[in-house]
C-alpha cells in the first residue's frame, strides 16, 4: 500500500479530496469530486467512480469497483451509535454499482463485512453490522437491516428487504420483491408473501457443481421439515434418523437448530 504522496501507478483526479492518511494500493483509479477519508485502504487495482464517498475506516480489497455516488462505510443509521471507531470491510474482486449505501459496525459487532466476488447492483442498502459473504448477489433496491447475515452463494432478487438480525443460508435465492422477516435455510428458492418455501434452488446449485444424489437429498430432506405432516421439531428427529448425514444435511440441520429468529 501506499499513500496519497507517491504517484506510482495511481490515477486519482484533481478533484478528488484524498486524505494524506488514505493508503492506496498500486493502480488505484478515483475519479472526479469523490472523497477519500481518514483511515481508508484501497487495495491494488481498485476504481472509485465519481462522486463517491469512502468514510473513515474503510478497507477495499483488490481489484474492486465503486461506481458512481456510492457511500461507503458512513455511520450507522442507528440512534445507538455513539462515535466509537469501528470498521467496514470489502474483499477483494467486488462491484458496487451506483448509489449504493454501506453503513460502518458499532460497538455490538465493531464492523460491516462484504465478502469476495461479490456483485452488488444499484440502490442497495446494507445495515451496521452486516456480514455478506463471498461471491454473493444483490439485485437493485436489495434493502439489508442491521446484523443480517448473508451466507456465500446467496442471490437476493431486485427489491428484498431482509429484517434486523435475520439469516440467509448458503446457496439460498430469495426472488425479486419479497420481504425477509425470519432465516432462510440454506439451498432453497424462497418466494411469496409471507415468505416460503418453494422448492430447492436446483438451478443454482447444478450450475456449482452439486451433484443429482445431493440435490434429491437436500430435496427430500426440504420436503420433511416443510411439507411432512408432522410439526418441525419431529421432522428435524426424522430427519436425523433417515439421513446419510451428508456435509449438506448437517450444514441445513445446524442452521435451523442455531435459528434465533425461527425458519420462513
Amino acid at each position: 500500500m501506499i499513500g496519497r504522496d507517491s504517484d506510482i501507478s495511481t490515477h486519482v483526479h484533481p478533484t478528488a479530496i484524498l486524505s494524506p492518511d488514505a493508503q492506496l494500493g498500486e493502480n488505484v483509479s478515483i475519479g472526479p469530486y469523490s472523497v477519500i477519508s481518514d483511515d481508508v485502504q484501497l487495495g491494488d487495482n481498485t476504481f472509485i467512480g465519481n462522486h463517491v464517498t469512502v468514510a473513515e475506516g474503510t478497507i477495499v480489497g483488490e481489484s474492486c469497483r465503486i461506481f458512481h455516488s456510492s457511500s461507503i462505510g458512513e455511520i450507522p443509521q442507528d440512534l445507538k451509535f455513539g462515535g466509537e471507531k469501528t470498521k467496514t470491510i470489502i474483499g477483494n474482486n467486488t462491484t458496487i454499482r451506483e448509489y449504493v449505501t454501506i453503513n460502518k459496525g458499532t460497538i455490538a459487532h465493531g464492523k460491516t463485512e462484504v465478502g469476495s466476488n461479490v456483485l452488488i447492483m444499484a440502490y442497495v442498502h446494507i445495515g451496521h453490522d452486516s456480514i455478506v459473504g463471498n461471491n454473493v448477489i444483490f439485485a437493485n433496491q436489495v434493502t439489508l437491516g442491521g446484523h443480517v447475515e448473508v451466507d456465500d452463494w446467496v442471490s437476493l432478487g431486485g427489491g428484498v428487504l431482509v429484517h434486523q438480525f435475520c439469516k440467509i443460508g448458503t446457496h439460498a435465492f430469495v426472488g425479486a420483491g419479497y420481504t425477509v422477516l425470519q432465516d432462510v435455510p440454506p439451498y432453497i428458492l424462497a418466494a411469496g408473501n409471507p415468505l416460503r418455501f418453494a422448492g430447492i434452488n436446483k438451478i443454482g446449485l447444478k450450475r456449482r457443481g452439486f451433484s443429482s444424489e445431493t440435490r434429491q437429498q437436500i430435496k427430500k430432506t426440504y420436503r420433511t421439515y416443510f411439507r411432512s405432516d408432522v410439526n418441525r421439531s419431529e421432522a428435524i428427529k426424522l430427519i436425523e434418523m433417515n439421513s446419510s448425514q451428508s456435509n449438506e444435511i448437517n450444514q441445513l440441520l445446524l442452521f435451523i437448530k442455531n435459528s434465533n429468529r425461527g425458519i420462513i
